[in-house]
């Protein structure tokens, strides 16, 4: 089990992953997203998460160049629109998210979401990348088992990656479960609800128990379902509070009352009912 900020999940083609990255959604161009980063950086991150759609990616890469960090230490994921999904829509958007970060190489680039009679050529184009050394690991984002098992079909090439929304009201244990017997690792997106339920009995119960914050319950728990985490914040302190999850542990009973809490509530988007 990750033992500290620095720890790390094996991808299955052998590259390493941080278990607990900063995602920037909706942290403004400019300014604030290069503080955000630049202080996950100083606190000893070394994962980025960031996406075309989020249109911060040039303020990434510049706290990246400006942390002073060598770029191999930093593993940086971005994503295709899907607006740019097709083959040659996605080679385009590569290079323009490449562009824009100012890096030689993205570690992980993920499809967004499964943009029907598109991803499957989206995917194709994510191979030619990932054939081509342009990209250490490739992978999806909100994909459900039928949309992976139609990747099967067209692909010997399974995602290392599987990022969804998946936090203790929506455990989605069935995908969890298929991805780690197909070796995909799975991360979570929106981990903290945005904001939401984090005062819910038993998260409160167990954050006191434990002399941590709700927030920190659910990522620890995160965790120890073997789930990778890339809580977003744009505050200092806040960053460094979701990284102090590394000394303590949550027992198989509380895992379980945390589990018991889901609804199968979305905050997000369903992929099957996306308007793309």
């Amino acid at each position: 089990m990750a033992l500290d900020l620095t720890s790390t999940t094996t991808l299955r083609n052998g590259v390493k992953m941080p278990w607990l990255g900063l995602g920037v959604y909706k942290a403004r161009e400019g300014t604030e997203v290069i503080n955000a980063v630049k202080a996950a950086l100083n606190t000893g991150y070394r994962s980025i998460d960031t996406a075309a759609l989020y249109e911060n990616e040039e303020g990434v890469g510049r706290a990246i160049k400006e942390s002073g960090i060598p770029r191999e230490e930093i593993f940086l994921t971005t994503k295709v629109w899907n607006t740019d999904q097709g083959y040659d829509t996605t080679l385009k958007a590569f290079n323009e998210s490449r562009r824009k970060l100012g890096v030689d190489y993205i570690d992980l680039y993920l499809i967004h979401w499964p943009v029907k009679e598109k991803f499957i050529d989206t995917w194709k184009a994510l191979e030619t990348l990932y054939r081509e050394g342009q990209v250490r690991a490739i992978g999806v984002s909100n994909f459900q088992i039928h949309h992976i098992e139609e990747l099967k079909k067209h692909s010997d090439l399974l995602p290392m990656v599987n990022q969804v929304e998946y936090h203790p009201l929506l455990t989605q244990k069935e995908l969890l479960q298929y991805c780690k017997q197909e070796g995909i690792q799975l991360e979570a997106w929106s981990p903290l609800m945005r904001g939401n339920n984090l005062d819910h009995p038993t998260l409160t119960a167990l954050a006191e128990k434990h002399g941590k914050t709700p927030a920190q319950i659910i990522l620890r728990w995160d965790l120890q379902h073997g789930v990778v985490t890339i809580p977003k914040s744009v505050r200092e302190h806040r960053i460094k509070e979701n990284a102090d999850i590394f000394d303590f542990e949550l027992s198989p009973a509380e895992m379980d009352q945390i589990d018991a809490m889901n609804q199968n509530h979305r905050f997000g988007q369903h992929p099957d009912h996306f308007k793309f």
